[in-house]
Parts: structure tokens; sequence; C-alpha cells
């Protein structure tokens, strides 16, 4: 199968977790993240941070799966090749992953009160998270024609990234506001558990990704 230029891949890892591409904005934006969350713990809206942190943790474990993906076949389906002050995995620096661990707490500001209330017939939890992926997923076509951000396969593009990527960031988002409280941490803390275990396995032991 002929690759979209293969070559950024290499360019993506060669910058992988490398300080040389550090700049000071990587500070202030981690402090954006941390306020926003606690803002939300002080008015203590528990909702909003499951809804972010499910969604953050879906983020990673994507992520963690894409980087597998380069592993294993040459070639993540999406790469950051440039652009980024800190390269975490081969598809995600630090700016885009900053940006979804609140992007969760954001769209839980629409949701309206009741769960059940219907958009044009479908549940509002359901409607909602696919306004959001179909955004999401518009505006990375945009991203794609930049130097930072790069779709190898010549199959990838928004419909796969709609409906395989950002539908199962924002059900899980909207589905995690309304849990109970205990099913929200067990959930919640599970993934995260996940992402750990395969960071520390795939990353840190075998050096995979």
């Amino acid at each position: 199968m002929e690759l979209n230029h293969p070559e950024l891949t290499a360019q993506a890892l060669s910058i992988l977790r490398s300080g040389e591409t550090f700049q000071w904005y990587f500070i202030p934006l981690f402090a954006f993240v941390v306020y926003v969350y606690f803002a939300e713990i002080e008015r203590k809206n528990g909702k909003a941070v499951a809804s972010g942190l499910a969604l953050y943790g879906t983020h990673w474990f994507f992520e963690i799966l894409n980087a597998l993906i380069c592993h294993f076949s040459g070639h993540a389906l999406w790469t950051v090749p440039a652009g980024t002050s800190f390269l975490l995995l081969v598809g995600v620096g630090w700016e885009l992953s900053m940006m979804f661990a609140v992007a969760g707490v954001i769209f839980s500001k629409v949701l309206p009160a009741d769960p059940k209330a219907k958009i044009l017939g479908v549940n509002n939890r359901i409607a909602i998270a696919v306004a959001n992926a179909a955004f999401f997923s518009a505006f990375e076509i945009f991203l794609a024609k930049t130097p930072a951000f790069h779709w190898a396969y010549p199959w990838w593009g928004p419909v796969p990234v709609f409906v395989t990527v950002y539908v199962p960031f924002f059900l899980m988002a909207n589905f995690a506001y309304d849990w109970k409280p205990r099913t929200q941490r067990l959930v919640i803390g599970s993934l995260f558990g996940l992402d750990a275990l395969m960071l520390v396995l795939f990353a840190g032991i075998l050096r995979w990704i």
C-alpha cells in the first residue's frame, strides 16, 4: 500500500519525548488544566470532573493503541511530526493532550440536566456526542493539512476517525457524567489503571512506544 509521506513517521519518532523541542508555554498550559479541574472541584461539580477524566483516560487508551500500531506496522494512523513542545507518543503532543484533558469538562457544560431528554428524537447524550465528534473530526481535516499533524494511510481520514475515535471519546464522557459516584470511581479508575499499566509495559519496559 502506498503511504502518504511515510518519511513523516520517522520525523515524529526522531522527536519522541525529546527535550530539544521544549517551549516554555508547556508550563502555563498545564497550569490551565489544573485550574479547570480545581475550579470544578471547588464548585463540587463531580459530574464535570468525571466527564473530563473519562474522556482523557479514553484519549490515552487510543493514543497507546495508535503507538502500538506504529510499532507493529511501521506507521501510526496519525502522527505529530512537528510543532509540539513535547511529543508524548507518536500521535500526541503536549498541546493536544492538554486540550483533551479539559475537553470533557468543557463539553459537559452543554449537556441538558435531564439525561433522558431527546434531540431530534435521539437521546441527548448520544446526539451531543455525535455532534461533538463531527466537529472534532472536521477540525482534524484542517490539522492534517498542516506540517504538525499527519495521516499516513490513504484510507484513514475524517470518517474513520469520527466513527472509531471521537464518537467513543464523547460517548464515554457523556455517559460518565450521569454515573453514580461509585461507578465513576470504579470505571474511570480502572481505565487510568489500564493506561498506566500499558505505558509502563510498552513504553517503559519493552520500549515499543
